[in-house]
């Protein structure tokens, strides 16, 4: 068992608050069998919504897989508490945004896409539904008469 922290990393233009945006939200991540090592050749993607109970009773995970090479159970919880937004002053530095909780697996990837949101850093406006899927998005403020943006979207996985 171990905690992964998923590490953001953008250049950020008059925009601040970055995170993901409501329990919905689509973490979508490539897996590594902690047992054999195969890793998932398709992005999965959990939710703090979703809740699968652990095989004896052991609580619950928000997602639980079996391995498809040596049929090991695994599983992975986002840990809700540790979500933070990344702010302009972590502009260009890698900043942990979540944890997981990992049982018998590891995150090896991360692809984000939609479902982010941020505000002006000189205003209120609120930015929704942004997708850094391209790695980068821009917008226009119209309360501050500027561009706003999130470029060069980069990330890593440390150990908690």
């Amino acid at each position: 068992m171990g905690k992964f922290g998923l590490q953001f990393k953008a250049t950020l233009e008059n925009i601040t608050g970055v995170r993901p945006d409501g329990d919905d939200f689509r973490w979508y991540l490539k897996l590594k069998c902690g047992n054999c090592g195969e890793v998932s050749d398709k992005w999965q993607y959990i939710t703090s919504l979703d809740s699968m109970p652990l095989k004896g009773g052991r609580g619950s995970a928000s997602m639980v897989q079996k391995c498809k090479l040596c049929s090991r159970e695994n599983s992975i919880d986002i840990l809700k508490d540790t979500i933070t937004p990344y702010n302009a002053e972590d502009s260009e530095r890698f900043k942990t945004m979540v944890q997981f909780e990992c049982r018998g697996l590891e995150p090896v990837d991360f692809q984000p896409q939609a479902g982010f949101a941020a505000k002006g850093a000189e205003t209120t406006t609120q930015f929704l539904e942004i997708n850094l899927q391209e790695k980068d998005w821009t917008d226009y403020d119209e309360k501050a008469s500027e561009s706003v943006g999130i470029y060069e979207v980069t990330h890593q996985f440390i150990k908690c």
